[in-house]
């Protein structure tokens, strides 16, 4: 089933984009939910129209998503997390927290336009902020830990005796056993 999408939808495609859709999911979600029509011949007649007068809006719009995506190219992020001794981090970094970091920037992105692979190691990620469908900026982000991290306390060895030290507690056990044999009363 063919959509004219209305607006963009996550992981489908953007607004006055034609997507082929399986027809439940057209019929039972997008439709009702207002974020497409069918693309019926006059449907796609009118997007034609529609998209020649906005055109000139388009390309502005692009533009300042441009203007926008070279203002956060060198942007880099560093999250503090909690972290335990093995380096791995309680939960995970999110989209949420990246967006929380860019707003203390000066950056107001929505969280939904963030993309991240799951975060739950210490160390070096990018996350990719989608402004347009066009334009994209990829943030490294690096993940620290909030606490310095301890190592594991290492529990305290057994001595290790040597070769000398091991013949001579042999010898010594030798010679205990063979005055208990001479203290034994003897049996009949």
């Amino acid at each position: 089933m063919e959509i004219i999408l209305k607006e963009d939808v996550i992981g489908l495609g953007y607004k006055h984009d034609i997507v082929n859709v399986k027809s439940g999911y057209g019929r039972n979600y997008l439709i009702p939910q207002g974020k497409g029509v069918i693309a019926s011949p006059s449907a796609k007649k009118m997007l034609a129209e529609e998209l020649k007068q906005k055109a000139k809006k388009l390309e502005k719009i692009k533009n300042d998503a441009q203007a926008f995506a070279d203002k956060l190219a060198g942007v880099a992020l560093t999250i503090a997390a909690k972290v335990s001794n093995t380096g791995t981090i309680y939960g995970s970094v999110n989209s949420v927290m990246i967006a929380d970091e860019l707003s203390k920037l000066g950056f107001d992105i929505d969280r939904k336009l963030i993309t991240i692979k799951d975060v739950k190691t210490v160390g070096e990620h990018t996350a990719t902020v989608r402004l347009h469908k066009e334009v994209s900026v990829e943030i490294p982000v690096t993940v620290v830990p909030d606490a310095p991290v301890e190592a594991p306390v290492a529990e305290e060895a057994a001595p290790v005796a040597t070769p000398e030290e091991v013949a001579a507690a042999e010898e010594l056990a030798d010679e205990q056993e063979v005055l208990e044999n001479l203290d034994a009363p003897a049996e009949a």
